[in-house]
């Protein structure tokens, strides 16, 4: 029994140290049997240790070994259990073996208010530029015309590597920088683009801003692309980027007649906010060829087109902040229409129906112009921006109306030329003075010639004559200037400001006849007009922001004091009105929590006509359309309500937002129309006019991670109430219009990708003095399979569902079809794609639209199918 006790209670001790003899602890001591350890401990504090040898262990081959981090392992033969086994261990660099930690799962970064979305893990090999991937982004919507929204909100400001190179224009970037030379997009939220106006004046704007790859900055960067096809089809595209911090550009060529609208590269998206901002109501154009306008497709669906052009935008980044930018482009364009238009006006005892055919042909010039510098400091700003746009526009129409052939020419040449300066300087006390001035000149000659003789009975008391000329023109001088003072505080911004704004206008035409005998003469003593018009305005205005982090708030308190003359001689007119008007605004954002806020806002805005108001000789806008006023100058009183909720959870990539509106109208005037079986009259009348308009929508946008797959979807909902005067008849109104959406784009596989959207509008309008109700139904249908057969060849087919109810109608239904397959050389960069549009051969196209009591059903001719190769290669 002693024996026994003896051999259980075996220890082996000793010592750990390095090797100048300073002890480890917890240096690891283990036991072994071969290779299995049979006990273990490690030492202490003084390095020493002590082991159990087990009852049932192979003595007789014990081993024992020692061990610590940065040091060599020692190993020792137990050959006698008496003895204490000590141990000196030499240094040693061990390096750890490289963990990598995957997540295939797209995902955020959120820092502060921006948002930052890889584009690595949203694109797909068939993605060729950076809008294909913008397309499906969480949360982020785009337009048919290229417009982006993020949460229901459009962007303000669209920057490349932090530099604006285009403004609003952003189209030619979207469709042109390749996707494998951004890294991320970013989404800003509360942008403030003005350094020195950062957390001291709030702004709910939201910026995009595209982060390059490094590599990419450093070199030209490009796609070049040409193409021809059958029947008769030709494409190019070659472009030339660069990306630099001190120099950015977009350089490009494109010709077509493949139906893609060049035009839209120099869309401005915001034209109509700065407008509205500096109370530039500037004339659009007056005359034009039809009624029928451009069917509800995407333009590649219908547009005949010989369209080719150049765009240049360029901009350097110079010492001291100092940056200048030239964006230059020029269009040339021939574009085909033709259609067939039918027409219904619903009276209470009538309905006037016309039936039109037109073959129109316009060849469209476009010149665009913007030379920028700009200082952004933190002490102080200065922009100066100097635009001049020229436009000349020839219009070819062949017309029959209600039987009777005529023949159309309209020319309208545009001269738009402007410049905008604007300063701000810091002073000492931390208070800052801003110089803001805006000079515009324009005018726009329209010339139009319809022959022969339209409508006799109505122009020449029954006699045929040779032509019917109209004439018409609006020159036009704005300026805009004010000085403002901002005094920043800890917890609140004080703004005042006081300025001035002039315009000065003189709108003249003529509508006359040119006889068989070659003699011309005025249609009647109403057809003229020479207006003179001047617009002034003097106004303060006070502004208070709250930039808090939590809550956001902003109250605008404007003054304006308006004068305007206007006066045409040949009818005896001379008017002057003064007025006073008060239009306060306030707008509230709480942040409700760290990814979610709550805005409201209110508004009451005091608003008048302009020039286009008030002339009282008659104008053939259209072939069939004269128009004219007989009241003063509208004035309209408007307030406005808006509530709307926004959240989102970056790290499941989850969007929502919600927003309402209200609207209410007074104006002194209301558009009365007179419709005959031949022509169409309106004139303004002096009477009363209310307009109620509520509105909703709401967006979600969600990423299934399991699933890889971007959901989305909407709803939106508009009721307005109107009067109308048809035929001396007042007709109140109640139209309400209903939608909703849905989008998915999914990774099925690494080989698939799929996209699918819907639209579903109704529109539904009733007159409670007709006691009838129309009612307008749409279904649009979108979608696409990406198939990568392997990695250097992919397969693309895509189509489009288009299906119109109307109770007035039969139902129709569209359904047009594209493939292409495209093969990659990746040793030159280069890739061949061969395409299909419109497999089915789809060559007609007819819409419905419904507005109050009218309906029109328009077919449309489109291009039928083509096919086309194109060689793509990247430098």
């Amino acid at each position: 029994m002693l024996c026994s006790g003896f051999c259980l209670a075996q220890t082996l001790k000793g010592t750990v140290a390095d090797s100048l003899g300073k002890p480890l602890s917890f240096a690891s001591v283990n036991l072994k049997a071969g290779n299995l350890i049979v006990a273990y401990t490690n030492t202490n504090n003084k390095g020493t240790y002590s082991i159990n040898i087990p009852a049932d262990a192979d003595k007789a081959n014990l081993l024992i070994e020692a061990s610590h981090l940065s040091y060599k392992k020692d190993v020792q033969k137990v050959s006698d259990f008496a003895v204490a086994y000590n141990f000196k261990l030499s240094g040693a660099t061990n390096q750890l073996k490289t963990v990598v930690v995957k997540d295939n799962r797209p995902h955020l970064r959120t820092h502060g208010d921006t948002l930052d979305y890889k584009v690595s893990e949203f694109s797909s090999p068939q993605d060729r530029v950076i809008g294909d991937v913008i397309k499906k982004l969480p949360g982020v919507t785009v337009d048919k015309d290229g417009k982006i929204s993020y949460n229901g909100k459009a962007i303000s400001n669209f920057y490349i590597g932090g530099d604006n190179l285009l403004d609003d224009k952003y189209n030619i970037a979207t469709s042109s920088i390749p996707n494998g030379v951004v890294d991320k997009v970013q989404v800003m939220e509360n942008h403030q683009p003005v350094k020195m106006l950062q957390n001291k004046v709030v702004s709910d704007d939201v910026a995009m801003n595209l982060t390059i790859k490094k590599d990419a900055k450093l070199q030209l960067v490009g796609q070049e692309t040409i193409g021809a096809g059958l029947p008769d089809k030709y494409y190019a595209d070659l472009n030339a980027m660069m990306f630099k911090d001190k120099y950015k550009a977009i350089n490009a060529l494109k010709v077509n007649n493949t139906s893609l609208d060049l035009a839209n590269d120099v869309i401005a998206h915001n034209k109509g906010g700065f407008m509205s901002r500096l109370d530039n109501d500037k004339p659009g154009s007056v005359l034009s060829l039809g009624t029928a306008g451009d069917p509800d497709l995407p333009t590649n669906r219908y547009l005949f087109n010989q369209a080719a052009m150049l765009n240049l935008n360029n901009l350097v980044n110079l010492k001291n902040d100092v940056q200048l930018r030239a964006n230059v482009s020029y269009l040339h364009d021939t574009q085909k229409q033709k259609y067939t238009k039918f027409s219904e006006f619903y009276l209470p005892n009538d309905t006037v129906r016309y039936a039109e055919v037109q073959d129109n042909r316009q060849k469209p010039d476009l010149l665009h112009s913007l030379f920028s510098l700009n200082i952004n400091k933190k002490e102080y700003y200065l922009s100066n921006n100097f635009v001049a746009d020229y436009a000349k526009n020839t219009g070819y129409s062949a017309l029959v109306t209600n039987g009777t052939p005529v023949n159309q020419v309209l020319k309208d040449n545009l001269t738009d030329i402007s410049n905008e300066f604007n300063y701000m300087k810091t002073f000492k006390t931390n208070n800052i003075i801003e110089l803001y001035s805006y000079l515009n000149r324009s005018t726009e000659p329209e010339n139009r010639i319809i022959e022969p003789g339209l409508n006799p009975d109505i122009f020449n008391n029954g006699v045929p004559y040779k032509q019917l000329v109209q004439n018409v023109n609006i020159p036009t001088w704005f300026t805009n200037n004010y000085i403002s003072y901002k005094v920043p505080g800890n917890k609140l911004t004080q703004s005042y400001k006081a300025g001035f704004m002039l315009q000065s206008q003189n709108l003249t035409s003529n509508l006359s006849l040119l006889q068989q005998n070659s003699t011309s003469a005025l249609l009647s003593d109403s057809a003229v007009n020479n207006l003179d018009w001047t617009k002034r305005k003097l106004y303060s205005e006070a502004r208070y922001d709250i930039p808090g982090s939590i809550l956001k708030l902003t109250i605008i308190l404007p003054v304006n004091y308006l004068n305007i003359d206007y006066k045409d001689s040949y009818y005896g007119l001379k008017k002057n009105l003064e007025r006073l008007y008060f239009n306060p605004q306030l707008n509230i954002k709480y942040q409700t929590g760290i990814e979610d806020y709550i805005s409201a806002g209110y508004n009451f805005n005091n608003d008048i006509g302009n020039i286009q108001d008030v002339y009282r000789g008659y104008i053939l806008q259209n072939y069939r359309g004269l128009f004219a006023n007989n009241a003063d100058l509208t004035e309209r009183k408007t307030q406005s309500a808006s509530l709307g909720y926004n959240y989102r959870k970056a790290i499941s990539l989850f969007f929502f937002g919600v927003n309402a509106s209200y609207t209410h109208q007074d104006a002194n005037s209301i558009s009365s129309s007179i419709v005959t079986d031949n022509i169409q009259q309106r004139i303004v009348l002096p009477y009363d006019n209310n307009i109620d308009s509520w509105s909703g929508n709401g967006v979600v946008s969600k990423y299934a991670f399991s699933l890889r797959t971007t959901f989305s979807a909407g709803l939106s909902y508009q009721t307005t109430r109107l009067n109308q005067i048809l035929n001396n008849i007042v007709l109140p109104y109640k139209t309400i219009s209903t939608g909703a959406s849905f989008g998915a784009d999914t990774k099925l596989s690494n080989k698939v990708n799929f996209s699918y959207k819907a639209a579903y509008d109704r529109t539904r309008s009733k007159s409670t003095v007709t006691d009838s109700e129309n009612k307008f139904e749409r279904l649009t249908q979108q979608g696409s399979v990406n198939y990568n057969i392997s990695d250097n060849l992919f397969l693309k087919v895509a189509g489009d569902h288009y299906y119109t109810h109307q109770q007035r109608a039969n139902d129709l239904v569209y359904m047009f079809a594209d493939a292409s397959i495209r093969y990659k050389f990746k040793k030159i960069k280069a890739d061949v794609e061969i395409g299909a549009q419109n497999l089915f051969n789809i060559k007609t196209y007819s819409a419905l639209y419904l507005s109050a009591n009218t309906f029109t059903s328009s077919a449309y001719t489109i291009p039928g199918r083509f096919l086309l190769a194109k060689f793509t290669f990247n430098i």
